[in-house]
Formats: structure tokens, sequence, C-alpha cells
């Protein structure tokens, strides 16, 4: 699981070449340099605070950290893979952990994990989603990711809204709940009518209930639409793990995806792409009430200066359960790297509860896979930001589930995108939805 980042599913996929990585060795007491890499420039920052402690342990090794933008990155270390220069290790999201393994390119942990007796249960979130088809283990958990609701706590006052009330918002995929509720009378036209009140104006709108939904970024609105709709137990993969189909055409799907639409054509939510600015700024100007966030933005909100912010767990399903979909990093090491055992000995110890805790409470950006770090952020963070518990609740309630691991992540956000797109700007109707459907069984069973 993002849980970083999450990471667009199309970031910067190149078309694999097949080369089988040979398994480089390098004795654990040789002197070596190893490379690690991320696009995340916070997680850069983070992690070089842990390099000092390491390489005091380990005289003989230097770190070296690279940090390049996400639309480079996994251009870059499929052609190192070619070239034979790849880094010694590097994040990576589970998107490409298909391509990868099945290209021979990553090294499974299994042996490093058994003689080093490292903890895989101190991992409290995404040590399963780097479990590859083969039943071994690829990667050690980096972070995590999900969605919340961040909320003006003036603008909902002014509703009669509570933050006791927002944390109890609801969701179904038949009249969106009391959220849809809630984004209808939040929503504020220029002459002060409520969206839920005769006379009101669609066209002219003061304040939108909640941020624009409709992402369009991959195939299952991982950003947005994607984190609402598994709160009532809505599930557009057929499994969570090669996944087969996606059923776009499962008709909670397809009604639970309208609504998104209909709120925007209906004036309650913005169009897509109608404000240039960030979510945070439009909540921070009154022009949102509520917005849809990922976890990694809780520092950008706590640090806003215009705005009281609020956040509230994502709705949950009319059983009164949530479930939030999460997002994992993941640690891998380059099966042909030089240096196999100082790189064992950098990515082992990065992944120390010792080292996570240093790098997560340097730089709050990003939550911590292992369960002591994330309890010593929240700590921190909790007197920034009061509401920050809900992340933390998440893990405690076992209200998380992995995102999707399937095949062929590229060609389906390309096939995908574009017909999201034309839906939400009204350019397609629900008649797409079987047509990606029969698509995504075509794209899942290629190789």
């Amino acid at each position: 699981m993002k849980l970083k980042k999450f990471v667009p599913v199309a970031a910067g996929a190149a078309v694999l070449m097949a080369l089988a990585g040979c398994t480089g060795g390098g004795g654990s007491s040789d002197k070596a340099t190893v490379n690690w890499w991320t696009w995340d420039p916070n997680q850069a920052a983070a992690y070089q605070q842990c390099i000092p402690g390491f390489e005091k342990e380990n005289p003989n090794v230097t770190v070296k950290i690279s940090q390049y933008q996400v639309s480079d990155y996994f251009t870059k270390i499929t052609a190192g893979f070619v070239s034979g220069d790849a880094p010694d290790a590097f994040m990576n999201s589970v998107t490409f952990l298909q391509s990868y393994a099945s290209q021979h390119q990553l090294l499974a942990l299994d042996d490093k994990i058994k003689q080093d007796k490292v903890d895989m249960s101190q991992f409290a979130i995404g040590a399963d989603a780097w479990k590859y088809t083969d039943g071994k283990q690829y990667a050690l958990p980096m972070d995590w990711s999900t969605g919340v609701l961040y909320f003006n706590t003036d603008l909902l006052a002014k509703a009669g809204y509570t933050p006791e009330d927002a944390a109890k918002f609801t969701w179904n995929p038949q009249d969106g709940g009391t959220l849809w509720k809630a984004i209808k009378h939040l929503t504020v036209d220029k002459n002060g009518v409520r969206g839920d009140e005769p006379g009101f104006d669609s066209k002219n709108i003061a304040t939108y209930g909640m941020s624009n939904l409709e992402s369009t970024g991959d195939p299952f609105g991982q950003n947005a639409w994607g984190w609402i709709l598994p709160n009532d137990g809505v599930n557009i993969p057929n499994k969570n793990q090669w996944a087969t189909v996606f059923n776009y055409n499962d008709p909670k799907v397809v009604q639970g995806v309208k609504l998104v639409r209909d709120l925007a054509n209906d004036g309650f939510t913005p169009q897509l792409n109608q404000f240039t600015t960030a979510s945070n700024e439009q909540l921070a100007s009154g022009n949102v009430a509520i917005t849809l966030g990922g976890t990694w933005e809780a520092s950008t909100y706590a640090a806003l200066k215009d705005a009281k912010v609020g956040i509230a767990p994502m709705p949950a399903g009319t059983d009164g359960k949530r479930h939030a979909m999460s997002n994992s990093n993941g640690n891998n090491i380059w099966a042909g790297g030089k240096h196999i055992d100082q790189t064992w000995k950098w990515v082992s110890y990065q992944e120390s509860e010792a080292c996570q805790t240093k790098a997560a409470t340097y730089n709050a950006s990003f939550f911590p896979s292992i369960g002591a770090s994330m309890e010593a952020l929240t700590k921190q963070e909790s007197a920034k930001l009061p509401d920050f518990h809900v992340f933390s609740d998440y893990v405690k309630n076992d209200e998380l589930f992995p995102s999707p691991i399937y095949n062929n992540g590229s060609a389906l956000t390309n096939a995908m995108v574009p017909q999201f797109e034309a839906y939400f700007t009204n350019k397609a109707d629900e008649s797409i939805f079987q047509k990606m459907q029969d698509q995504s069984k075509e794209l899942l069973a290629k190789k």
C-alpha cells in the first residue's frame, strides 16, 4: 500500500525489455556506494537523516540518494535495467511489481529476511502487497496513504454541522447518503441560497459543498471517487490481487460514478479542471467547504493560515462500516546490482523502526508502515492538528484495505482515462462502462 504518496498508475510507464538480471554479490565488508532512488523530494530529504547513523554502523558503505520527477522516474529505471546501471535499490509503486518481477529485475528478499530475522509483523500496513504471484516477498513496505475529508470548520459551522457530524457521514450508491446531503446543504450560490433550498442558482456559485471528485488519472479513480465507492462494498476489480476483470458495468459502480458526475452537473462541486488552484487553496479561500485529499497532504492543510481545518474519515457505508483503500510504496533491490549485501544492509536499516521514525517525524508528508513509527508521528502531529488521530484510527480500527495489484497497468490507464474524461465532461453516457469492462478483461490477460 501510498501509501505515500499515491503514484498515478500511468506514471512514466515504459515497455520493459526482457533482461535477466544477474545476482551481483559483493561481500558485506567491501567498500561500496549504494545508490537509492525515489520520486518523492520529501522522502529523499527525510531518509537523508538516516544516512549518518547507517554509515557510522557501516563505515565501508556510502549511501547516495537521488530524486527524480515522477514523469521521468520509471522510464529512467527501465532504461537502467537495459543498460546495466539501474539504482541498487529504489522506491517503487505496486503498479510496476508485475512488470519488474516477471522480468527478474527485482531481488526476492525472503532469504535476507530469514537470515537477519526481520520481524515482518512490525509492518502494520503493506507487506503482503509486495508478494508476487510466486509467493515471494520483493519489497519491504515503506509508507502508506489513503483518503480523508478535509473541511473548513467555519463553513461547516455556518451550515449547522459539527466536526462530530462530519465524522459520521455515510455514503451509498443509491443517493450518496448523508455525505451527498451535506454537500448540497454546504453549497451556497451568490445570493446566499443553499443548494437544498428553493431558488438555488446552480450556475452562480459562491461556495461549492465539495471539491471536484471526477479524477481521471487512473483506471479506478484512486485519488477521488475511487476512495468513496468501497465504503459501501463497491469494488471495481473482481479480486484485489491480480484481477482478471474490472467490473465497471456493475450497477453499483455505474450508479456511484454517475452520482459523482451529477454533483458537478448540478452545481454542487466544480466542473473537472474548473479551478487551477490546489484543493487546499480552494478550502482556505472558501471556494469549497470540503475537499477529499490524501494523507500526505495533512501537513499542508495544517499549515494553512487563512482557514481552520478539520479532518474526518471517509464516509461509512450503510452498514456503518468503512473500507478505506490504502496504497503502499515498497523498497526494491535491483537483482542486477553489484553490491547486493551492502544494499540489503541499507534497505533493512532504512526500513527499521529507528529510521522510519526519524524520517517520518522529520517530514510528516508521508506515513510510515511500521506501527510504532506511526504512533510516534501521530503523537508529534496531534499537537499541530488535533484531528490527526483520524489517520491512526484507520489502522487501529482495521478499516484499511490495499489498493488493487494488477497486470498491464500502463495500458489500462491509457485505455480507460480518456473514456472516464469523456464521461465526466458529458461527451459519453453510461454505455461506455460495458465497453470498458470488456477492454479491461482483455488488457489484464496480456503479459
